[in-house]
């Protein structure tokens, strides 16, 4: 657990100006709200896709692989599947919000934004090995940013009973920011595993962490929610 003179240090440390970060604490953003009883798993679009085949530097990942985060993705994996494996432990609901593959009717303003996700092959969409569903998961294929966006995730949830949503996966200030806004919307307790979710942008990454841990989410380490899972919260 990374800390400087007894203080956990935080991804956004060194990124937000100290200044910012005292208007952020005087005004009294960023409040913990725990973890409710029934929490539920998102393991959001960790395919290979988002990550290559095997870890390399995101300079050499995008060279074969433009839609790739390269190494900050399998830096996230162990933490994840530690994640998966305390789910499945206490019998939690894990669901898999993934990219489906895209078409030419798919093509929309973020697909203009970014051309290269249309040039992606087939396999590159199959889930990550270390992390990949298991019989009884909920796999949700999705086309936009949110992972409730124009799926059953939230019709899911309802029926599960579930009252805490983690977000783990990609990309941190993308579709797990897109995911955790929409979640906090609806009335969900949310929290995102610092460690297990990833971007290309290290500083987007840190940014992005910041503010949804002083607006929608509890952000932690991994450690830190496999403790609390592990006591009831």
């Amino acid at each position: 657990m990374n800390e400087v003179q007894g203080q956990r240090v935080r991804p956004w440390d060194g990124v937000i100006p100290d200044e910012e970060l005292n208007i952020y604490r005087t005004a009294g953003w960023g409040a913990q709200t725990g973890i409710g009883q029934r929490p539920a798993l998102l393991v959001i679009d960790v395919q290979y896709r988002s990550m290559g085949y095997e870890p390399m530097p995101i300079e050499q990942a995008i060279k074969s692989m433009p839609t790739s985060c390269g190494e900050h993705g399998w830096r996230a994996v162990p933490h994840i599947a530690q994640l998966l494996a305390e789910f499945r432990r206490i019998g939690a609901p894990v669901l898999y919000p993934h990219v489906a593959p895209k078409r030419s009717h798919d093509r929309g303003q973020f697909e203009a934004k970014v051309p290269g996700v249309m040039n992606v092959s087939a396999p590159d969409y199959d889930f990550v090995k270390e992390v990949s569903p298991q019989e009884g998961d909920i796999q949700i294929p999705k086309h936009q940013a949110s992972a409730f966006h124009g799926t059953a995730l939230a019709s899911y949830l309802v029926g599960l009973g579930v009252d805490t949503v983690v977000v783990t996966g990609c990309t941190t200030s993308g579709c797990v920011r897109a995911t955790v806004v929409d979640a906090c919307a609806l009335n969900y307790k949310v929290v995102v595993p610092q460690d297990a979710v990833y971007d290309r942008s290290q500083i987007s990454h840190a940014v992005n962490l910041f503010d949804m841990a002083s607006k929608y989410a509890d952000v932690m380490p991994t450690v830190d929610l496999v403790s609390l899972l592990q006591t009831g919260g």
